[in-house]
């Protein structure tokens, strides 16, 4: 039983290298300069527990071409969440039809769209809780805890033993738009950590961007709650939580909350990687998302609008690092009428 996977980036090659080390069939396609780097330079898989894993270029089926995907027996999806509707597309022209599909995005609307497009095939939600890092020598590093998380389904029992073996195992979760609303609110610190230039840890043991965090977990509670929706704690604390103990003193923060700097002193949000490379990131699935719900029930979240605009002015080359407090005073100054979130000049850095 074979597994593609397609949008093979840091995501999808650590799954993909993982299953493929632990005895799997696995293709991977994704673009041409990591089939070249991988070919070239082979891949090392670690992770914040010490694990190491080496495989030589020959020994990873990486290509370009979608037409892979007619040999699935199960696609994982692991595209940023703009290319969803290409991935579903070409997904509908070369997968077979019986071969089930499992989205390993970030966001909470690429399920969706992937079942608008393939109709009646098998679609399954998944989320990714941890992160990986490109490092020099061809290194993907795993720098956060966490397992991976499936929509439950009689159809993921089969891939099961698979994953167990690549020490990823599935863990099946009933309420998964609860859980994916819950990694959201996690994800709202990729762009804070994007824009301070900081490793995770660092970035995360300073107040002031905590500060920043918490602004934006507070507002998208608030518009989940008058939208009826409970996310789920998809962490060690839980989501009504976040906010309050984000805003703890440095000192205090490290006594009631160590277990959240529990991170690998190299990690990095994907964001943060994305700025370095110039690619387009995924703001607008993120806080966007939050915006957009903020709107859906007569609400305003200003901060999240706010981020948005800075990270689009780092896309285009406003990149220079965010202190804290500069980055906390931009998201919390007060509302303008008719602001639509753009850039005021003074912002630029």
């Amino acid at each position: 039983m074979k597994t593609v996977v397609f949008g093979a980036g840091s995501i999808g090659v650590y799954i993909g290298a993982s299953l493929l080390a632990a005895g799997a069939d696995v293709s991977l396609i994704g673009r041409a300069r990591l089939r070249e780097r991988i070919a070239r330079q082979g891949l090392l898989l670690t992770d914040l527990h010490g694990g190491r894993i080496r495989l030589e270029g020959a020994q990873v089926p990486y290509g370009e071409e979608p037409g892979e995907l007619g040999n699935a027996d199960l696609i994982l999806v692991t595209v940023k969440s703009a290319d969803t509707e290409a991935a579903a597309e070409a997904i509908h022209r070369h997968a077979k039809p019986g071969a089930p599909v499992l989205s390993l995005q970030n966001g909470v609307g690429n399920v969706d769209q992937l079942r608008k497009r393939l109709g009646d095939r098998a679609v399954l939600a998944g989320m990714v809780p941890f992160n990986v890092v490109q490092m020099a020598d061809n290194r993907f590093h795993r720098g956060t805890e966490g397992e991976l998380m499936v929509e439950s389904s009689p159809l993921i029992e089969h891939w099961q033993p698979a994953f167990e073996a690549a020490r990823l195992p599935l863990l099946p979760r009933a309420d998964f738009a609860a859980v994916q609303w819950g990694k959201l609110l996690l994800n709202l610190n990729n762009p804070v950590n994007a824009l301070s230039d900081l490793p995770l840890k660092e970035e995360l043991s300073r107040r002031a961007y905590r500060r920043c965090l918490a602004l934006l977990i507070g507002e998208a509670l608030a518009a989940l709650r008058a939208a009826g929706i409970r996310p789920a704690q998809v962490a060690r604390v839980a989501p009504r939580l976040l906010p309050p103990l984000l805003r703890l003193p440095d000192g205090l923060f490290r006594r009631v909350a160590g277990a959240m700097l529990r991170i690998d002193p190299q990690a990095r949000s994907s964001m943060w990687e994305d700025l370095q490379a110039g690619r387009r990131t995924e703001i607008d699935y993120l806080n966007g998302a939050v915006v957009s719900l903020a709107e859906s029930v007569g609400l305003e979240a200003a901060a999240n609008r706010r981020m948005v605009a800075l990270v689009k002015a780092a896309q285009h080359g406003a990149r220079n690092a965010w202190d804290g407090e500069a980055l906390y005073q931009a998201l919390s100054r007060p509302a303008k009428a008719g602001e639509e979130g753009s850039l005021p000049e003074a912002w630029e850095k």
